[in-house]
């Protein structure tokens, strides 16, 4: 009595704290990336219609230059200090007709690239961790082509990116890029494009680390109430699996048992199939003969006294005559011998055939060895074999 007492206690215990560590549970919302590599693949839009090219931000048909195809790509390792180190390479061209350093418009493309080196910074570290909003900022040095001028800038980047998942997002960012050299001029570089995580390192937040140590502390005094439950319900269990391994074992002898009987009737049936023999045709002919007949007619009692028995039957020729005549008379043996067994009550879907003309040979009476008849006769047969049983 004092034992199920304490037993209904120690049930009484573990369902309080089974029930609290629910509305405490680590969730996906707890936990955040903090390092990774990320690429990027997608498209940049260059202003650069002013001398300084800060005046025109969304004059779209004027001034923004963009090709149809993807035209950006790029690298980065971020670090769980919220800094990322990136690589971005960009083609682009200025087109014809487009204002470009505040002159005329173009009257031909002009050819923009650029390779880039930023430093950034992960501004959820400040804001805190959105989870699918990852605003950054940042720094670069880099160098361009544009308007065949060649010129080294100073970066300027502020952007975003929103993940659909853990590794794939959205990246939209625009830069502003100041020449380092007078003969050049500044411009706006914006970005789009779809970026991919890859070599991800996760970390609790500080709130789910605050849950981790809570439900740290209630496992383990949950441990200590289920080892006292546990040994109550090891003898049981103990026994349970006993019978189960035991009854497990009862049927795989069972099953083995009946496999070994099905593959001896099996065997078996073959043996009575292969003392029928083969069924002979006459040369260039595809007559049953009277011979044939009779083993036949075994063979429809065999098949009726099993009628589980599906069997195959191969027809084949000798190697006289053209292979292509042989085929044909292969399969026209077949079927006698298929129709035989059809007209003597045998059901079509028990009897699968295969014709096989002069491929399959017994002996060495090929188109090149001259062989008696009764060698060729040999060939010219119809078999039978058990397929499913």
């Amino acid at each position: 009595m004092i034992l199920k007492k304490e037993m209904f206690l120690a049930i009484l215990v573990a369902n309080v704290f089974a029930i609290h560590s629910q509305t405490t549970e680590i969730t996906k919302k707890d936990s955040t990336i903090v390092s990774s590599w990320i690429v990027g693949l997608g498209y940049n839009i260059v202003d650069d219609s002013s001398r300084d090219g800060f005046q025109s931000y969304f004059d779209v048909k004027g001034t923004w230059n963009a090709v149809s195809y993807p035209s950006r790509i790029s690298i980065g390792k971020y670090f769980k200090n919220g800094l990322g180190l990136e690589a971005i390479a960009s083609y682009n061209k200025y087109k014809a007709e487009k204002i470009v350093d505040g002159l005329p418009p173009l009257t031909n493309d002009k050819i923009y690239y650029s390779v880039d080196s930023r430093l950034s910074y992960d501004l959820n570290k400040i804001f805190g961790e959105t989870g699918w909003f990852d605003p950054y900022m940042g720094v670069g040095l880099g160098f361009t082509e544009a308007n065949s001028i060649s010129r080294g800038t100073i970066n300027g980047v502020l952007g975003f990116r929103t993940w659909f998942s853990d590794r794939l997002g959205l990246d939209v960012n625009t830069s502003g890029k100041w020449r380092m050299n007078k003969n050049a001029t500044n411009h706006i570089q914006h970005a789009i494009g779809v970026v991919y995580r890859f070599n991800i390192e996760k970390d609790l937040t500080e709130e789910g680390k605050e849950k981790l140590e809570l439900i740290e502390a209630e496992a383990k005094e949950l441990a200590r109430v289920n080892d006292s439950i546990a040994t109550a319900n090891k003898v049981a269990e103990d026994s349970r699996l006993f019978n189960e391994r035991l009854e497990k074992e009862r049927e795989l002898a069972r099953l083995a048992q009946i496999e070994r009987e099905k593959e001896e009737a099996k065997r078996e049936i073959q043996s009575k199939i292969n003392d029928l023999g083969n069924i002979y045709f006459v040369f260039d002919s595809s007559s049953i003969t009277s011979s044939s007949k009779n083993a036949l007619s075994k063979l429809v009692i065999i098949l009726n006294e099993y009628p589980n028995l599906i069997i195959e039957v191969n027809s084949h020729t000798d190697s006289r005559g053209p292979a292509v005549y042989n085929q044909k008379l292969s399969e026209i043996r077949l079927q006698s011998t298929l129709e035989y067994l059809f007209k003597n009550g045998i059901q079509p879907n028990r009897v699968v055939g295969e014709a096989y003309g002069e491929e399959k040979l017994v002996n060495e009476c090929d188109d090149h060895t001259k062989c008696s008849e009764t060698k060729h006769k040999q060939n010219r047969r119809s078999q039978f074999k058990i397929i499913n049983f």
